[in-house]
């Protein structure tokens, strides 16, 4: 019987204590394997104990040193706990060692923009994009990076685009009203300030922006 994945399928199940139980079994059975301590850290990053889960991964990578998903993992350690250099080394190394996913790009991008480096972040994000088309969250970061690193009209697209994904994005429509603002279009901002706020009444940030506009325009 594969411990490992029975233990994912109940993780999957969200049946974490079962999951634990096997990737226990098999760290017991197998203790100089790294995936039994990888999966056990992701288990305990999915359930906040980070500390601990940080301990799994660097053991994971006293075994063997050169398993890109310990350094993901470890990566993810950090990156909840707000360590955003920390996190970008784990998740280059990861990438050096051939993890060639959307997901390790998206997080190193996302390292790289909660360090304020918007322009070091983008390749990272536009890869993520690519290899990951049809997924909301990465098409929009990617949106975030490019907006950051001042390519107003590139953003302006790739918001446009998460619509496309999702017509229901708040915050794309918040940003998508911004870049409007920039090309000197307020009318056209003031639509997707209205649309954020008529899917999300609280969004503070396009009802500042919803009320910007009015005033200019009741200026003219």
């Amino acid at each position: 019987m594969d411990y490992i994945q029975q233990g994912l399928q109940y993780m999957k199940e969200q049946n974490m204590e079962e999951a634990a139980k096997l990737f226990n079994r098999h760290i017991e059975e197998h203790p100089e394997d790294p995936v039994g301590y990888i999966n056990f850290g992701n288990l305990l990053t999915h359930i906040k104990e980070y500390d601990r889960a940080k301990r799994f991964f660097e053991k994971a990578l006293e075994l063997d040193e050169n398993v890109p998903t310990a350094h993901y993992g470890l990566g993810n350690v950090y990156f909840e706990q707000e360590q955003y250099s920390e996190a970008t080394q784990e998740f280059q190394d990861a990438i050096k060692q051939g993890l060639d996913e959307a997901d390790v790009y998206l997080m190193l991008g996302m390292s790289l923009m909660n360090q304020e480096q918007p322009k070091l972040a983008l390749p990272y994000l536009q890869r993520a994009s690519e290899l990951e088309q049809e997924d909301v969250d990465i098409q929009f970061q990617y949106g975030l990076s490019l907006a950051y690193a001042n390519l107003i009209e590139e953003a302006f697209n790739q918001f446009k685009h998460v619509l496309k994904l999702d017509e229901e994005h708040s915050d794309a429509h918040y940003n998508l009203g911004v870049a409007y603002l920039y090309k000197e279009e307020p009318h056209h901002a003031l639509d997707h300030f209205n649309q954020a706020l008529k899917i999300q009444p609280e969004h503070v940030l396009a009802g500042h922006g919803k009320k910007q506009v009015e005033d200019m325009l009741n200026e003219h």
